[in-house]
């Protein structure tokens, strides 16, 4: 789940029907011994309700992967490789990327694929107001210089523009069904599988059947099906009777009830970090949030280790910083910037001229902030001299009121820390939707297009350096990064992938011969 934006992901998951579990897949307990590497069967919490690319987010990617090829493969280790893409090289200012394009590929309808399709596609989905069409925002033009070579023109050096091009932004679909909105139920790519419509309900539940013709490596499993799901104990179920062939568990709770299976595999990684942002630093609604001194505070107030005790029964690391273990600008001594002390946090309210504190309102979805994580918050906020007023919003209206009437100063997230610094720059530091009121300063002004220019060491030291300014400057109150559990059950392997919550339909395995 998360990804690109997470908390679109999280609304859209909680907001899905649950399933029965015959449902799912098959019928009866366990796979049947003649299935083989017939199918695999995948429960998710994150749904797609459209399969048209130009609305693609990383937290739904694997629904694109299953019909649409992206320009660049990326691997589980978050290397890059040949896709629709066999070659690529940068001009030596970064502005222009040249991309030789695989020959013989059609798309479902007959269409070739070219740089015309290339060209058509990032056009489309830079203008086409999906969650993940601002990573194309540096994209100036495509040109096509024939039928296999384009190149990316930037207006400025992107440093993600290749894991870019290997997720959302690097789908490619037919432009011979860009009219109309027939994309949003019946996909036209290039990829392994095909949608069997008969057999899909858009929301619920997705099964594709493997291409004959697929220019590529064939993929292990005949059919692939996604079954989505509001909650976490009806995943587990399925997993323990068979129906589920493997599923992200995120509850600390459901992680533990399944672990004692021995007909389960499992393997821990680490994906999000859950904690408060602070939307308003110029204290346009909260004008407290305008001191760095109560930002400290507020970080000085959250008994983390605690926290993670107790609500995530341990499953996961306390950290005081947003740029994950994988970054560059990663510093480890930066997950205990703020050990917790409340009698620093009550001097620096008073410092800042609240001595008697100040009230924040927070809105408050389930999803996200359960009983036991709200009540935790506010008693270190009370114990301070903070008062937590939490609001309680519904699906339909948490978008409204979050993103478009920006009606709250902070909000408890739950956020994926990529392995790229400039993603993390861009989801959570650049104006956008985890930073609605558009913070900004001297130092983030000067730091940011160093590392969007640099290289090497010096784009180590720029994002280092922009980290050190976040925590000391408390634009966060991070609280600790969780520990997933990525279940398989008997006869398949999964690969965690790089830069998404869930693994690539390319990572699933038969781990024996049935």
């Amino acid at each position: 789940m998360k990804r690109t934006p997470r908390s679109t992901a999280l609304l859209a998951g909680a907001a899905a029907a649950c399933l029965v579990l015959t449902g799912c897949a098959g019928s009866g307990v366990g796979r049947s011994a003649s299935a083989g590497t017939d199918s695999l069967r995948i429960a998710t919490l994150t749904a797609a309700q459209s399969l048209d690319p130009a609305a693609a987010v990383g937290s739904a990617l694997p629904y694109f992967q299953a019909v649409y090829d992206t320009l660049l493969r990326r691997a589980p280790d978050g290397t890059y490789h040949p896709m629709l893409a066999t070659r690529w090289s940068w001009s030596s200012d970064r502005t222009q990327l040249a991309l030789t394009l695989r020959e013989g590929v059609e798309f479902a309808d007959g269409t070739p694929f070219d740089g015309a399709a290339v060209k058509a596609n990032m056009t489309r989905f830079k203008k086409g107001g999906g969650a993940s069409a601002k990573t194309l925002s540096v994209l100036k033009d495509v040109e096509v210089r024939d039928a296999h070579h384009v190149t990316l023109r930037l207006t400025n050096p992107d440093p993600a523009m290749l894991f870019y091009l290997s997720d959302a932004a690097g789908l490619m679909a037919s432009p011979a069904k860009f009219t109309g909105d027939s994309l949003k139920t019946t996909p036209d790519g290039t990829g392994p599988y095909t949608l069997d419509k008969s057999r899909t309900a858009l929301g619920t539940k997705y099964v594709y059947t493997r291409k004959k013709d697929y220019w590529g490596e064939e993929l292990p499993y005949r059919t692939l099906s996604m079954s989505v799901f509001d909650n976490e104990t009806a995943v587990v179920n399925g997993l323990k009777t068979g129906q589920i062939d493997s599923a992200l568990l995120q509850d600390a709770d459901q992680q533990a009830a399944i672990e004692a299976d021995p007909r389960l595999t499992t393997r821990k990684q680490s994906i999000d970090f859950q904690g408060l942002l602070l939307f308003d630093r110029a204290g346009a609604r909260t004008p407290a949030l305008r001191e760095a001194k109560v930002r400290q505070a507020l970080n000085y107030a959250i008994d983390r280790d605690t926290m993670l005790d107790k609500i995530r029964l341990g499953r996961g690391e306390t950290t005081d910083q947003v740029f994950g273990p994988d970054t560059r600008g990663y510093d480890k001594k930066l997950d205990h910037a703020y050990p917790h002390d409340p009698a620093k946090a009550r001097k620096l309210l008073a410092e800042a001229g609240y001595p008697k504190g100040f009230t924040l309102k927070l809105p408050r979805l389930t999803a996200i902030v359960g009983d036991a994580l709200a009540a935790s918050l506010q008693s270190d906020f009370k114990a301070v001299g903070v008062r937590l007023d939490w609001e309680s919003l519904g699906q339909a209206s948490a978008v409204q009121k979050i993103y478009t009437d920006r009606a709250y100063s902070a909000m408890v997230m739950n956020i994926g820390q990529s392995a790229t610094d400039w993603i993390t720059v861009q989801d959570l530091v650049a104006p956008g939707a985890f930073n609605l009121f558009g913070s900004t300063d001297a130092t983030v002004k000067r730091l940011v297009p160093e590392i969007q220019r640099s290289t090497g060491a010096e784009a180590t030291t720029a994002a280092r350096r922009l980290n050190q300014h976040l925590v000391d400057q408390a634009w966060f109150v991070p609280f600790y990064r969780m520990s997933y559990l990525l279940v398989t059950a008997d006869g398949v392997k999964a690969e965690p992938q790089s830069g998404m919550a869930v693994p690539s339909i390319y990572n699933y395995r038969p781990s024996r011969t049935a």
